[in-house]
């Protein structure tokens, strides 16, 4: 094979994704990814696998606290991992793990951390659907623990533990987009998840996109975790090839959108970093929501990045559980 005409790589992300020019994946260590301080252990937590689609080999990782709730049933909190739609993991360690641990002990709640595909071997919507195949199992084991969490199938901690009438979507980064577009599937009727019913939205430092830039695009602030170039980067290699940013799935508020008036959105939770580069993005989502008559809630932190809720533990960790807390368990 001539050189003019060999492979080449045409997208690199940090050695962890190289994209070669006649559609190859290379894939490397995502460790120059993830924070390099070690996170603490959490006691009182335990966690398991199960398989969610046995024809793909996904799973989902329950997190279960081990203090005695009583008779008490736990929120369920669906959580989709962030690394914009490319890289991460359901079974990440270091700062996700400590953040699903973190979730189960504190709210306390079942937090269900979910495997999906990952482009650009499975370009969106495969993320998606992923996604929609888990809330069909979900829906499955809420039938399963309502006949008595009995039988083939059941997963015997979501039968004895869940409350699945609170069951929540979330995530972080892509991942809370991933939750985003599920939510807008159960509101318009395209999922069912009964006997299970949607009780909010919990979206961590939303992935967005737009062709059009934000001034928060154009004036970076100092100090961000997430480039415009990182981002632009991530949704080249997640969207269908030759898709715009302007994609359903990159922008909720684009042209080619599906209008959210008619959704029956569940109550949302937006938390809104200050030191990214998607923040005037995030704020216009909330803000087009409430225009709406969606109940929302945003929760600002001004001094924070993009996804800090995985790559540091601090004070402001410590109130977005506050936070969450509240969500979860408000009348």
């Amino acid at each position: 094979m001539s050189s003019d005409t060999a492979p080449h790589v045409v997208e690199d992300f940090f050695g962890a994704i190289q994209l070669l020019s006649d559609g190859t994946v290379v894939r490397g260590d995502e460790a120059a990814l993830l924070p390099p301080k070690p996170f603490p252990d959490v006691p009182g937590v335990q966690w398991k696998d199960a398989v969610y689609d046995a024809a793909r080999g996904l799973k989902v990782r329950v997190y279960r606290p081990t203090a005695d709730a009583g008779d008490s049933k736990l929120p369920v909190l669906v959580h989709f991992h962030g690394g914009g739609y490319c890289v991460g993991s359901y079974d990440e360690l270091g700062g996700a793990d400590y953040l699903r641990r973190r979730l189960a002990a504190d709210l306390p709640a079942l937090v269900l951390s979910v495997q999906y595909r990952l482009a650009p071997e499975h370009r969106l919507p495969a993320a998606i659907e992923d996604g929609a195949t888990f809330l069909a199992w979900l829906r499955g084991q809420a039938a399963l623990a309502g006949a008595g969490g009995a039988g083939a199938g059941v997963e015997q901690w979501l039968a004895e533990s869940a409350d699945f009438a609170r069951t929540f979507l979330s995530g972080v980064s892509a991942g809370a987009n991933l939750a985003h577009h599920l939510a807008v599937r159960a509101g318009s009727g395209q999922v069912d998840l009964a006997p299970a019913r949607l009780a909010g939205l919990v979206l961590l430092s939303l992935f967005l996109g737009g062709v059009e830039r934000t001034a928060t695009e154009s004036a970076p602030p100092d100090g961000v975790s997430l480039t415009v170039a990182m981002s632009d980067q991530l949704w080249r290699m997640a969207l269908p090839v030759g898709a715009s940013m302007d994609h359903p799935l990159a922008n909720p508020f684009g042209p080619g959108s599906l209008g959210l008036e008619p959704v029956a959105l569940p109550p949302v939770l937006v938390e809104a970093p200050g030191v990214d580069v998607l923040r005037d993005r995030v704020l216009l989502y909330a803000a087009r929501l409430r225009e709406m008559g969606k109940d929302v809630e945003l929760a600002e932190f001004p001094g924070e990045q993009h996804g800090f809720s995985v790559l540091r533990w601090g004070q402001a960790n410590e109130e977005l559980i506050r936070i969450l807390k509240q969500f979860l368990h408000r009348k």
